[in-house]
């Protein structure tokens, strides 16, 4: 499955990202290590950040309060993401080796000259971060290349999110509802966006989940979201501003049971009798049945019909066509009645 299928095939299972982000720390064989764990648990794609610390912040620039907590105080955001930075052709490695393993390689680019070195490369697919959803001169780059997006919503109002779908008109855009706190508070989340940006923009709608275990992932995808997006670390206790929100690898197989467990209990919205409720329906359900024994050419009454189980004969509903009615046969108590039986 890959991520070009979700625009062709409505009935494709949800798409499930391993966000890894940074959580290599800088190393190339982390990341390895941590596409190889990924496709164990079941992953359709990994993730990861392409960037030029330079050119993503300023020297002065200070960092998140959740960077803060997980992270040396003393260092710069700049000094943070230069320990965090890997080399192009180090992607290069990454991108090749995720074809091997047959898992779809994304990354979000932080600056020009990351999209057009991932373009370059030809990445599945572009993740923008919600930082970017308003840096509207960037959008118009990514756009130039027409692949997929996933955008992802963070910090937004929905009006606002009309801008960026239109600088990337060239583009199949998937939008990823999320809340951009690590972790997310449930009080935050506010699942049910999901629904009211598919109404609003018609697009495929994911959802980027930053809050602590499974279960929101897994409520996301009751409601309607077709990707899913979740940070993926070897480790939650290495060093590093993500890894604390992250899921560990049996963590993150867990993630993947459940979703791949809801999309079945989804069903296709058809109510109808399941092949699995047949025999309960037969043993549960209950038939029209006489309440003594009875000569043919009785006329019944309404105290020689009673409602019985097994439910394998003329349904309750039909009593009142049987009151007044001549047998045509001799019938025992608790026989079930059938039409054959009355004139």
């Amino acid at each position: 499955m890959s991520v070009s299928s979700l625009f062709s095939d409505e009935r494709t299972p949800v798409y499930i990202i391993a966000e890894i982000g940074v959580n290599h720390n800088g190393s190339l064989e982390r990341a390895m290590q941590c596409i190889d764990a990924a496709v164990a648990c079941g992953a359709n794609a990994v993730k990861f950040q392409t960037f030029k610390s330079e050119k993503l912040v300023t020297q002065q620039a200070q960092k998140a309060d959740y960077q803060n907590k997980n992270t040396a105080s003393t260092e710069s955001q700049l000094d943070m993401l230069k320990k965090l930075e890997l080399r192009f052709e180090d992607f290069v490695t990454l991108k090749d080796y995720c074809a091997e393993k047959s898992i779809d390689f994304m990354s979000t680019p932080f600056d020009d000259e990351s999209a057009e070195f991932l373009d370059s490369i030809k990445v599945d697919a572009f993740k923008i971060g919600s930082g970017d959803m308003n840096n509207i001169p960037f959008l118009q780059k990514i756009n130039q290349y027409r692949r997929p997006v996933l955008l992802s919503t963070g910090m937004s109002e929905l009006d606002e999110i009309r801008e960026p779908l239109t600088a990337l008109e060239n583009c199949p855009v998937i939008l990823l509802h999320c809340t951009s706190d690590y972790p997310a508070p449930l009080e935050d989340v506010n699942l049910r966006a999901i629904r009211t940006m598919a109404y609003t923009y018609g697009k495929i709608i994911g959802y980027s989940d930053h809050t602590e275990g499974i279960e929101v992932t897994v409520a996301a995808v009751a409601l309607g979201a077709r990707v899913i997006e979740k940070h993926f670390t070897l480790d939650r206790n290495l060093p590093g501003p993500d890894h604390k929100a992250s899921l560990e690898p049996k963590q993150f197989a867990a993630l993947v049971k459940a979703v791949r467990g809801i999309e079945q209990a989804l069903g296709d919205g058809v109510k109808r009798c399941m092949p699995s409720e047949k025999n309960t329906k037969a043993v549960a359900r209950k038939s029209l049945v006489l309440t003594v024994d009875k000569h043919a050419g009785d006329i019944l009454t309404e105290a020689d019909i009673s409602v019985k189980r097994p439910g394998t004969g003329i349904e309750p509903k039909f009593y009142s066509q049987f009151i007044g009615k001549t047998l045509t046969r001799n019938l025992k108590q608790d026989q079930m009645l059938t039409w054959e039986d009355i004139q």
